[in-house]
């Protein structure tokens, strides 16, 4: 199986149908196979019956249930290891950034590297954009975030929180198991682990749309933070498994 797109989702009953199903629209016009796997991290609405209704319809459709929400970062690392293909990439389920953005990730896979990540930031690439930003007081927290990140984890990345990342099947095998973070700060952990080890990164721009519906308030903000704090102090401490 050539692709596998994780979707993690957490009381998502608005937006997981119509967004499965445009996901599905379009990789089924691909020539490639595929499969969707939604990992359904302890949602108390409806999204599980969603999500199996959809799955009965269609087997390119997978489910993984977590019973009581764990973290946006333990249902991606339940995702990445139980999918089947070559190039694993995960993306949110309120399709802020378009699933047709993978034809700009196939490039990089042709030229070797093993991770590629989605970016608003025209920092990091040339025609980067939020479509529809987020509110002031997000944008300021996320500033003041990421030049936090680039002080303390991840060198050069200016967007390390966009939710479209794609993995080759060898990065997936040997930096997710290594990862310890449930939550936000997931991401970081990720690419901080994938420099630390000296694997390839690309960066993509995305057109980005800012869901109304999300869920990160300011107290995600500052648990992140101590998350970054402590990715830091693993990798000073050396405790990741080698």
């Amino acid at each position: 199986m050539r692709l596998s797109i994780i979707v993690p989702a957490y009381n998502e009953e608005k937006n997981l149908f119509k967004n499965i199903n445009g996901f599905n629209k379009y990789l089924s016009q691909q020539k490639y196979d595929y499969e969707i796997i939604i990992v359904n991290d302890g949602s108390t609405d409806n999204t599980w019956q969603i999500a199996s209704e959809l799955a009965n319809k269609n087997n390119k459709i997978k489910l993984i249930n977590i019973k009581k929400n764990k973290g946006k970062g333990a249902a991606v690392r339940q995702g990445l290891l139980s999918a089947s293909g070559e190039y694993r990439l995960f993306l949110d389920a309120d399709n802020a950034t378009s699933i047709d953005h993978i034809e700009k990730v196939w490039p990089y896979f042709k030229e070797d590297y093993d991770i590629v990540i989605g970016s608003r930031s025209p920092k990091d690439a040339k025609n980067a954009k939020q479509v529809l930003p987020q509110p002031i007081w997000k944008k300021f927290l996320g500033i003041c975030g990421n030049y936090i990140i680039r002080l303390l984890a991840i060198k050069g990345i200016y967007d390390t929180q966009c939710g479209f990342k794609a993995f080759t099947k060898r990065a997936v095998k040997k930096i997710i198991p290594k990862t310890t973070i449930n939550r936000w700060g997931f991401d970081v952990e990720i690419l901080a682990l994938a420099q630390h080890m000296n694997y390839k990164i690309a960066i993509i721009p995305v057109s980005w749309i800012n869901s109304e519906e999300s869920r990160v308030g300011i107290k995600g903000y500052f648990s992140t933070l101590k998350e970054i704090i402590k990715i830091k102090l693993n990798l000073i401490n050396k405790k990741y498994k080698k």
